[in-house]
């Protein structure tokens, strides 16, 4: 539930409706879920009672290369969207009302940015003043990131314009429009994406729902919101995304996402040094590491498969201590960390976090505390028909899609 005490979250595709809420009625929503190792999609009844009831979900892998190639990694995920929407439209479950694409750091970057207006009078703080600091900082924002990768060839299209908080003269405030003030302090997330692979996954949905506009959105948006209102004695803590490319790392303080990192190591890292080291293609490295993490390799074969994920493992750490370094800017770090990975790489990350022990003491006083985001987290905050797979991601994005429909 959103309280005064919460960040108000709505929708700015239209600016001028930053701090608008409307109810939704009852409907058909249909949701993708794109990552850089796998497209899920899910059709969900939204409710009114902010509990979704999710009658049909499917998931499809895209395959592993031996080498990152972001043209080919596309091509791939468009493939295996289009697979999905192809089993979505076959099952004929109903009128869609909306389609949502929730998409992972893969394919946009995104910033909490804080924007600042103070003068010596008072004046009245307008949707027209909100619009216009809102739009100076996705300009900035846009350029600064065309300068950080040196590419100007692309364009760039906002995802996500979020009001996380305002505060009016120092004082939070969540229906600031109208007001009179001499400071405002707004706390923005701003997501962006390529238009070119926008346009790419709005064609391949296309070709089976052509009469629908696409909502997109973030997995870092949609997994706040889902934990901070699942997990309401949580106010402090850390998200850990761990893709099949990169790993993402948000610090939430106080109910506010205040940073991200990123570092381009995920669990396909892992996949690709395991089967560099022991000279054996993607897939047969996918097979020995379930092996092992099930404890059902034999024991020479462990010990090989131990010794060859030692160096990326360290790797792996060293990015990580990094990154929280990086989100400390001389404030603690929280200690409970929620971590959203498939089930086969949960236990081995987490182990690598556990063994981490210089920032666990120095940065957050206390010994990280591991919540898995999966199925038994998440009981509860969806309802299913019966047969429909647990997807943890399309749980996560359900909740989120359905809060949201019910305050835009």
């Amino acid at each position: 539930m959103l309280d005064v005490s919460k960040p108000c979250f709505c929708d700015t595709i239209k600016l001028m409706g930053i701090f608008s809420r409307n109810k939704n009625k009852d409907e058909l929503i249909l949701v993708f879920d794109v990552g850089s190792a796998s497209v899920g999609a899910a059709l969900i009844f939204a409710s009114s009672n902010n509990i979704p009831r999710i009658i049909f979900s499917t998931r499809e892998s895209i395959a592993v290369k031996n080498q990152i190639d972001f043209e080919k990694l596309l091509i791939h995920t468009n493939k295996a969207l289009e697979i999905v929407a192809t089993r979505v439209a076959t099952a004929k479950l109903g009128s869609i009302g909306k389609i949502f694409c929730v998409l992972s750091s893969s394919w946009y970057v995104s910033q909490t940015r804080v924007v600042k207006l103070d003068k010596s009078t008072p004046f009245v703080f307008s949707s027209k003043i909100a619009d216009d600091l809102i739009m100076k900082e996705v300009a900035l924002f846009e350029a600064d990131y065309l300068k950080k990768y040196n590419d100007t060839s692309h364009t760039l299209r906002p995802i996500e314009l979020k009001n996380i908080k305002t505060t009016l003269n120092g004082y939070e405030t969540p229906e600031p429009l109208g007001q009179m003030t001499k400071e405002v302090i707004m706390n923005i997330f701003i997501s962006l994406s390529e238009e070119r692979v926008l346009k790419s996954f709005e064609e391949s949905i296309g070709r089976h729902f052509h009469t629908i506009n696409i909502k997109f959105t973030s997995f870092v948006m949609t997994s706040f919101v889902a934990v901070r209102d699942m997990f309401v004695h949580q106010d402090n803590f850390l998200l850990i995304d761990i893709g099949g490319e990169v790993t993402d790392i948000t610090m939430v303080k106080k109910n506010v996402l205040r940073e991200s990192v990123s570092y381009p190591l995920g669990y396909n890292f892992m996949l690709r040094s395991l089967a560099s080291s022991l000279s054996i293609d993607i897939n047969e490295a996918n097979t020995l590491f379930s092996l092992y993490q099930d404890g059902h390799a034999e024991d020479t074969i462990k010990a090989k498969i131990k010794r060859a994920l030692h160096n990326p493992q360290a790797e792996w750490l060293k990015n990580f201590q990094t990154s929280l370094a990086n989100l400390s800017n001389d404030i603690s770090i929280p200690a409970t960390i929620f971590l959203a990975t498939p089930s086969l790489f949960s236990e081995f990350f987490a182990e690598i976090i556990r063994s981490e022990q210089f920032n666990q003491y120095t940065l957050t006083n206390s010994k990280f505390q591991i919540v898995f985001l999966n199925s038994k987290s998440l009981h509860g905050a969806a309802l299913f028909e019966e047969d429909v797979i647990r997807d943890p991601f399309l749980i996560i994005d359900s909740i989120y899609i359905n809060r949201s429909l019910n305050k835009i």
